[in-house]
């Protein structure tokens, strides 16, 4: 299921600090998931929707930088913070390289803390946002004929209906109803519309070779 509201993931196997995060978070009326390790949080359902991994990196068990690799493993996207009170340089720079927000230190001072995790589910909006456009207009694509796509394809090298006809072998006039037929399932109303939509779906202009 798709969570509709965004959220952060506390992992801490520290009682106290999880709990304190949890209610400054909450206190800025963000939702909030609290888990005491990072085996916990595996036993989730994986989280679909816009949200941030709060971490502590020395944790009993699974590790911060462990739960990390296996998360990365598992395809999750979601931006994570960590959070340590025995960090390290080349810790917070290993951390980063995996694709880690942000390093911060503990005790983290509150505002820093929510800027950090407003910044990252800000981040992680755009990307579940591009996501999305990418799904759906793969989608609306999957709708069309092999001629339509074939039509289509011509169309986004800028050939002219008569053009497209030579090319694929077929009268102007069915050029022109496929092409009506094209623009009304993908529900575009221009070729710049179109050309955006298939950019995003990754399909690419027919080429010389018919590819």
């Amino acid at each position: 299921m798709i969570e509709k509201s965004p959220t952060i993931l506390v992992i801490d196997d520290d009682d106290s600090v999880r709990k304190s995060l949890a209610r400054l978070l909450r206190s800025a009326g963000l939702n909030v998931e609290t888990f005491s390790s990072g085996e916990a949080s595996l036993e989730r359902a994986p989280y679909e929707g816009v949200g941030c991994i709060v971490l502590d990196v020395c944790m009993s068990g699974l590790s911060g930088t462990d739960l990390q690799a296996r998360l990365a493993q598992n395809g999750c996207d979601i931006p994570i913070i960590f959070l340590t009170g025995h960090g390290t340089i080349p810790m917070g720079v290993a951390a980063m390289k995996q694709g880690a927000m942000d390093f911060l230190t503990k005790p983290v001072d509150d505002e820093v803390l929510l800027r950090t995790v407003r910044g990252a589910l800000a981040r992680h909006e755009s990307v579940v946002r591009g996501q999305t456009e990418v799904k759906n207009a793969r989608e609306r694509l999957g709708t069309l004929t092999p001629r339509e796509t074939a039509v289509l394809r011509c169309v986004l090298t800028g050939a002219l209906n008569k053009q497209v006809a030579a090319r694929l072998g077929i009268a102007e006039k069915t050029v022109k109803v496929h092409r009506g037929r094209v623009m009304e399932k993908l529900a575009v109303t221009s070729v710049a519309e179109l050309v955006r939509l298939c950019a995003a779906a990754g399909v690419q202009p027919l080429n010389d070779t018919g590819d």
